[in-house]
Formats: C-alpha cells, sequence, structure tokens
C-alpha cells in the first residue's frame, strides 16, 4: 500500500463570495481570486503550497459554478474536470462529502484534506509537515483537524479546545469553542490548551463518508448517486451534470456543526507556521509592508499615514496623514473607512444591492 502522503487528494474549497474585501472582490472576481499577498492570487498560493506533498492530479478545487472558467484559467496546470462547480451555495459539510466521493475516484484508499482557498502560510514547509502528520494520524481511521498557536487574544476566531497528548504535536480534542469574548481570549492564550479553527480537515475519504452517514443521512442520501459515477465520468465532465441534478436537494450546513462538533474521537495537530485568515481589510495588516505599518498595495502614493490600508486597483491613491484608516479604490468604486470597521463592509455591499454593476 502507499504512504498516506502518496494517497492524498487535497480539497481547496474556493466557493465564497469574499464580501468583505468589497470593492475588489466582486461576484465574478471574488477574494480568492485576488492577489492581495504577491503576485499570485490566494487560491493560486494554495495549490502551490501543497504541490510537493499533494501534486496537481490529486488536487481538486470545489468552487462556485459561474466561477469555474476563471478558476481553470488560472490554474493550467489542474485537470479541467478536477475544478468542480457548486450550482448553488450550500456552506462546507456538501463540499467535504462531494470532496470524499470524488477522492476516491482519483485513488484508491483516498485521504483527503480539506483546505480553505483564502489563508495566507508564512512558512509553508511547516504547514506541509503538520499535514504530512494529520495524514498518519488520518489513515488509522481518525478524523484530524489542525489547531494553530495563537499569537493574540483574538476574538475573531473559532477555537479548539485540546484534551490529551496522543504523540508529538498531537492532541484528542475535546470541544469545540465559539468565538470568545476578550476576557477569555485572554485566559485561552494564557493557559496553553486552546488553539485557533483554521477548518482545515484531514480524513479518509470512507471514514468522512460514514460520518456524514451518521450525522447528515439527508446529505449523503442527495449525492449518494454520485458515488456510482465512475471515474471516467469525472474525467470527461459528465460528473458535473449529475451535480447539478442533486446538490440543490443538500442540506445547507457547515462541516463544523454538521459533522465534526458531534463526532467522539475527533485528532488535532499543532499548526506554527505563521497562519493568518485572510478575511478582512483590516487582516492585511498583519502583513504591513512599509515602515510606517501600513498595507500598500497597487498605485498608492503614501504621505505621513500610519496602520493604514491603501490600494489602488487602475488608479492612483493619494493618501496623507492617515491613522488607522483604509482606502480601497478601484477603477468604479471607493470604499474609506476606519479600518476597525473591516467588518461591516457587508454592510455596503447590502445597501448596494440594486447596483448589480457595483457587485
Amino acid at each position: 500500500m502507499n504512504s498516506p502522503t502518496e494517497r492524498l487528494v487535497c480539497a481547496v474549497m474556493a466557493g465564497g463570495s469574499g464580501t468583505r474585501f468589497w470593492p475588489m472582490s466582486r461576484r465574478q472576481r471574488p477574494k480568492q481570486l485576488l492577489a492581495l499577498m504577491s503576485g499570485e492570487t490566494l487560491l493560486a498560493e494554495t495549490l502551490a503550497r501543497i504541490e510537493s506533498i499533494c501534486p496537481a492530479e490529486r488536487a481538486l478545487v470545489i468552487t462556485a459554478a459561474r466561477l469555474v472558467d476563471s478558476v481553470r484559467e488560472q490554474l493550467p496546470d489542474l485537470p479541467a474536470s478536477h475544478v468542480i462547480g457548486e450550482p448553488v451555495a450550500r456552506n462546507t459539510a456538501p463540499c467535504f462529502e462531494l470532496a470524499a466521493i470524488l477522492a476516491q475516484k482519483i485513488c484508491d484508499d483516498a485521504i483527503i484534506a480539506l483546505l480553505p482557498a483564502d489563508h495566507h502560510i508564512g512558512a509553508p514547509a511547516v504547514f506541509r509537515q503538520a499535514l504530512t502528520l494529520a495524514c498518519e494520524q488520518a489513515d488509522k481511521g481518525h478524523i484530524v483537524t489542525l489547531g494553530v498557536v495563537p499569537s493574540r487574544p483574538e476574538t475573531g476566531y473559532g477555537y479548539i479546545e485540546l484534551s490529551d497528548s496522543v504523540g508529538v504535536g498531537t492532541h484528542r480534542v475535546e470541544r469545540f469553542v465559539e468565538k470568545p469574548d476578550l476576557e477569555k481570549a485572554l485566559q485561552y492564550l494564557r493557559g496553553g490548551q486552546h488553539l485557533w479553527n483554521a477548518g482545515v480537515f484531514v480524513v479518509r475519504a470512507d471514514v468522512a463518508r460514514q460520518a456524514v452517514r451518521r450525522h447528515l443521512p439527508a446529505l449523503s442520501d442527495a449525492l449518494e448517486a454520485l458515488a456510482d459515477c465512475s471515474p471516467m465520468q469525472l474525467a470527461d465532465g459528465s460528473l458535473q451534470q449529475a451535480l447539478n441534478e442533486r446538490f440543490e436537494s443538500c442540506p445547507s450546513i457547515s462541516v463544523d456543526y454538521g459533522v465534526m462538533e458531534h463526532e467522539e474521537q475527533l485528532y488535532c495537530v499543532t499548526l506554527d507556521a505563521a497562519w493568518s485568515d485572510v478575511g478582512t481589510w483590516q487582516s492585511l495588516l498583519d502583513h504591513r509592508n512599509d515602515s510606517q505599518s501600513n498595507y500598500i498595495r497597487g498605485d498608492v502614493l503614501e504621505i505621513d499615514c500610519e496602520g493604514s490600508v491603501l490600494v489602488g486597483e487602475g488608479v492612483t491613491v493619494a493618501a496623507l496623514g492617515l491613522r488607522d484608516t483604509a482606502v480601497v479604490a478601484t477603477e468604479d468604486a471607493v470604499l474609506v473607512m476606519p479600518v476597525g470597521r473591516s467588518q461591516d463592509v457587508r454592510a455596503v455591499v447590502d445597501a448596494l444591492k440594486d447596483r448589480k454593476e457595483l457587485l
């Protein structure tokens, strides 16, 4: 039998709308298709990060149907049939089940890694080591998640509470914890028994499908017919038609709530790899790139600014004397706000719902 990593199939979830990154993120070009951290898009960075242990022939991208062509264009080395389009949004549990079904068509005894497309990893080699360790645990029949060592008392992330150690860098999971208030987050940081929930899961494909059958039988039933499709039907794209016919009947629920929180035996591999969730404009200040703690991208003239996010895409932004401010300008829209209000950008998008040309 091949080693666990030789049977690893990575399924990248790339269907999000990224509304908190408006005005750069739009319906046809959401956050994961933007180059925010380097010259590559977040999605391309994700695939490049895993390439040495999961080459293109064992990688999948599950995205929104409307984005399939754009994703294929960005990832020319990925087999076209490995870019799967969800006809409607149904959260992450259907994506988890779909990934398990597809992985079994790519590799016998497949181990799947479910990966978000919008994370930044400053130490990719350390990430691959953690993924390899998770594969070894998953090969024993365990469901494994990656937990990020917290660097601050973060109130915007969920946490994983650890139980006893089962080996180097690996613990049983006591429970998942909702986003805490600041006092709780400080306790978690000091206590050393809580990690950030990165939303990464590693599990044998057959174990994943058994878990979905136990906890979400309606989801298992909805996609069962896809399991009968042959590997050739994945290769020639006809599986996509079967998915289009059945996906709408899937329940809309996250894999965390629908499956993981009901599992009694979960394992967690510790990840300390300069991880960040690229979730809001403010999160980019973790990657500030000038001497005044600003994040600057595009055509920007900055004078005496500090702690600000300054982006010019197709236009010039001149910023003078700003503190803790976000200015994001595209050819047809400009966003200006205190950087601390980054979570509220969705309210702007909601207010523009009748201005389709801006969304």
